[in-house]
């Protein structure tokens, strides 16, 4: 999935920096970039952008008196040097808020961020659902990964490391949360707060606890119900 995206904000130098960013994050496309926001505005009506990066503090228009004008905004990440705009931000449901200055990793958590509630988004619109891969986020490039090939998922705070069968694990910026709503539930099941496996790839169930690939991956106590409906149910001799 691609995003249109836009740059508004009164520093040329702040829209140089923000355009080095979005050059180097592949699902990105710059839609264009503007040093106040009512040149933005003849944009927004003219292409589709999904996405913008605002600047709070410009003459004339301010970014929060701006972003309350629109009818439909696209997602907006907040930008500025000043931490007294987050309340507002927050009121106006923006993605995030970035305080100058800010680094490359600190900007493309708050994009994908973005990212990920775009296509989650996006995902509720296509039918049929798509039932054999999926793509994923890691080292700037869009993975795609059949469902075929996942052994376990296991969630690490702002990451999720996904385990597959045709080489080392992927390291993506999502949540597990995320990634869960787009698995097939009746392949992929979650068994714990930070993991998800692979029905067809366990190997033994012991003591609340299943071995894959010789991994033994605790069942947590309040999923254990629906695993053994899941799982168990109508499989066991």
């Amino acid at each position: 999935m691609t995003i249109n995206c836009l740059l508004i904000d009164d520093e040329p130098l702040a829209l140089d920096k923000l355009e080095q960013y979005v050059r180097k994050v592949p699902y990105l496309n710059l839609a264009g970039r503007f040093e106040n926001a009512i040149q933005g505005l003849e944009i927004l009506k003219q292409t589709p952008v999904e996405l913008m990066y605002l600047d709070i503090n410009m003459p004339d228009v301010s970014g929060i008196e701006f972003l309350r004008g629109l009818q439909t905004p696209p997602k907006v990440i907040l930008t500025t040097a000043y931490n007294h705009y987050a309340l507002e931000g927050f009121e106006l449901n923006v993605v995030d808020y970035l305080l100058k200055p800010f680094s490359f990793d600190r900007f493309l958590k708050a994009t994908d961020r973005a990212y990920e509630t775009l296509a989650a988004k996006a995902e509720t619109h296509l039918d049929p659902k798509p039932d054999d891969f999926i793509f994923i986020k890691a080292e700037h490039n869009l993975i795609k990964i059949n469902f075929s090939e996942i052994e376990f998922i296991e969630g690490l705070k702002d990451y999720v490391k996904v385990y597959v069968t045709t080489g080392k694990p992927y390291l993506s910026i999502t949540s597990l949360k995320s990634l869960e709503q787009l698995l097939p539930t009746n392949r992929l099941i979650r068994i714990h707060k930070s993991f998800i496996i692979s029905i067809d790839k366990i190997e033994t169930i012991r003591s609340g606890k299943v071995l894959i690939k010789g991994r033994w991956i605790a069942i947590g106590e309040s999923y254990q119900e629906a695993f053994d409906n899941v799982v168990l149910k109508g499989r066991m001799g």
